[in-house]
């Protein structure tokens, strides 16, 4: 009888664990079963969740284009003092958006739950930034329409909305996200100016970042997230692998010395920072800026979590 039982509990753990390693991926095509087992470079070890925060204690640093040689917009430098704050260890994955938004919206370049979320608008990254925060019973950052809950926001718009455009954001509030470009800057330069590294982590682009040159075996794709070296934080993928939004408008440089600067007051669309796998390593370098509208979704953009302390 105890050979029964034992034989039957183990059927039932190898059913548990057959069920467990399949994922049912939500795309603009339908519905895709992904077979884990089968899926390689992912890592799902406890101790590289996705969902990891990095302390950035506050400090000041010189933020811009310390180096020469950069675009004229990422000039003047000026020195910026943050409080501290904390950002996502990797890059949002599309496991962790299909589990609020029901869908994935990633297509064609680099497919599964580790790979980074792509094809997202800013506008989308709001709405997932308070649904997370409501998850997780945390005060939701960013109001719109009169509200902080997305169920009355209506749909995400696909074109410039000026109710959306007048999102409020709770620099008090605990929950998630967006970092600001300074927020960004200064945690990809490792959370000091000392030393001032061209690429989040060191001068090397072909062992710190994904970007045009440096695809190997992978083909042109985006990569599962956490796949090359961390910064001095511990943070990886700041340069390279997919363009990272930011909350600020695009805007030009103070030439003064800033405290927790938000963003230009106005300026054209957002920002994006770090430079993604099908670039060139210019673009990737910690001082670089690009922008896109707050609607546009592109195959290379992607985003980071961010959370203010308390």
């Amino acid at each position: 009888m105890y050979k029964i039982l034992l034989i039957s509990s183990l059927i039932l753990f190898t059913s548990f664990l057959f069920a467990q390693a399949q994922m049912n991926v939500h795309t603009t095509t339908g519905t895709s079963t992904f077979d884990l087992n089968e899926i390689t470079g992912i890592s799902f070890s406890q101790g590289t969740t996705p969902t990891q925060m990095i302390l950035v204690p506050g400090g000041t640093f010189t933020m811009g284009d310390t180096h020469g040689g950069g675009d004229a917009d990422e000039l003047p430098t000026h020195s910026v003092t943050l409080s501290s704050f904390m950002i996502g260890k990797y890059e949002v994955t599309q496991e962790e958006w299909l589990t609020l938004m029901g869908s994935n919206p990633a297509s064609g370049f680099g497919l599964g739950p580790n790979y980074p979320v792509y094809n997202i608008s800013w506008y989308a990254i709001l709405k997932y930034c308070n649904l997370r925060s409501i998850n997780e019973g945390l005060t939701p950052v960013y109001t719109i329409n009169s509200s902080t809950n997305p169920v009355y926001w209506g749909a995400v718009p696909i074109a410039v909305d000026a109710i959306w455009d007048a999102a409020i954001c709770n620099w008090t509030a605990n929950g998630y996200r967006l970092p600001t470009e300074a927020e960004w800057e200064f945690a990809a330069r490792g959370g000091t100016s000392t030393p001032d590294y061209l690429y989040s982590g060191g001068e090397d682009a072909n062992t710190l970042l994904w970007y045009l040159d440096n695809w190997g075996t992978a083909n042109n794709s985006s990569h599962t997230v956490g796949g090359l070296a961390p910064n001095a934080l511990g943070i990886y993928d700041m340069s390279g692998n997919v363009w990272e939004m930011c909350w600020d408008s695009y805007g030009a440089y103070s030439s003064s010395p800033e405290t927790n600067p938000h963003g230009a007051a106005s300026g054209t669309g957002h920002l994006r920072r770090g430079g993604g796998w099908d670039g060139l390593a210019l673009y990737c370098r910690i001082s670089n800026r690009g922008w896109g509208d707050q609607y546009y979704t592109y195959f290379e953009d992607g985003f980071r979590l961010c959370r203010s302390v308390q």
